[in-house]
């Protein structure tokens, strides 16, 4: 047989990583190698199968036709690397490679960690990435495997599963309390000061409405970080508008006109079709829907609870 005639799996497995992430530059970081090597490579395949397997567009790497038909030949490679994998280890099923998650503070922190950390003990091969950003659903070739993000999602050429509801809720500091009071309406709320995300920074729709709703002067403390915002609240800065299950039943923390005011916003999880026939961006997505279904009653906190 001439496997000269084959094009190679090496790189067939290269492309099938473009697919899921869509930019050269973090292919190169989650294979360890460089930009220059995954283009290289990509060109040789291109060369030994006679045609093009991407395309450029303004979203990043799309396959060609061609490609796709690469793309199954690969995962077939893949299917069978992990089968041998798991008859070298006696027959256990191991989940590896590299799985790149994009999410918020904190999901990331108070949910993905934990839920990752579980599955890592079960599968050490996996290694994982966790990258913070409060953004929407990024249009464009993303360079990770699984997005979360917060608010409505318009999913483009991605598949989007929903995670779970959250609530949003007003909190003042004990302190800040004992010396300012609590507002008894809302119109009372311009009377204090308030903690928010950086307008000029903020792209997720919902978070950004929850103070306008509100209050229309700018935010006194403004930080990109939930966890700044929950910081200064508890040190007694001003009111903000929090997730829940990130306070709830902390000491510090007094809830502001629990009967007038709640949001509900959604976690959403968002990864592109070759992504989700990884079995590693599978495990990891099912440990994010194990996780938020465990903490459903923190994510939404029983008393006193509204709908948006």
């Amino acid at each position: 047989m001439d496997f000269k005639r084959f094009p190679s799996p090496d790189d067939l497995l290269i492309l099938l990583t473009v697919a899921r992430l869509g930019r050269f530059t973090a292919v190169a970081d989650a294979l360890e190698t460089t930009h220059t090597t995954v283009s290289r490579r990509i060109l040789a395949l291109d060369k030994q199968m006679g045609g093009r397997t991407l395309e450029r567009t303004p979203q990043g790497w799309e396959l060609t036709e061609l490609g796709r038909a690469a793309v199954a030949a690969a995962e077939g490679i893949e299917k069978s690397l992990h089968s041998l994998t798991a008859g070298l280890r006696e027959g256990v099923d191991v989940i590896s490679g590299v799985v790149r998650v994009s999410t918020s503070d904190g999901f990331g922190a108070l949910i993905a960690a934990p839920a990752l950390a579980r599955l890592q003990k079960k599968h050490p091969s996996l290694r994982v990435e966790l990258l913070s950003a409060t953004r929407r659903l990024s249009q464009n070739r993303s360079g990770v495997d699984i997005e979360v993000v917060a608010g409505s999602v318009e999913a483009g050429k991605s598949e989007t599963m929903l995670l779970s509801d959250y609530a949003l809720r007003l909190y003042a500091g004990t302190e800040y309390v004992n010396e300012y009071g609590l507002p008894e309406t809302v119109a009372e709320l311009a009377n204090h000061r308030f903690i928010s995300y950086v307008e000029s920074t903020l792209q997720v729709a919902e978070l950004a409405l929850q103070r306008g709703s509100l209050t229309t002067d700018p935010a006194q403390f403004q930080s990109t970080s939930v966890f700044a915002q929950i910081e200064a609240v508890r040190a007694n800065g001003g009111i903000g508008m929090l997730p829940a299950f990130m306070v709830h039943g902390q000491e510090g923390f007094i809830r502001v006109l629990p009967d007038d005011v709640e949001q509900v916003v959604q976690f959403w999880a968002a990864a592109r079709t070759e992504s989700l026939r990884s079995p590693a961006v599978q495990a990891v997505v099912t440990a994010f829907l194990q996780e938020t279904h465990r903490l459903q009653g923190q994510l939404l906190p029983s008393g006193q609870r509204q709908s948006s």
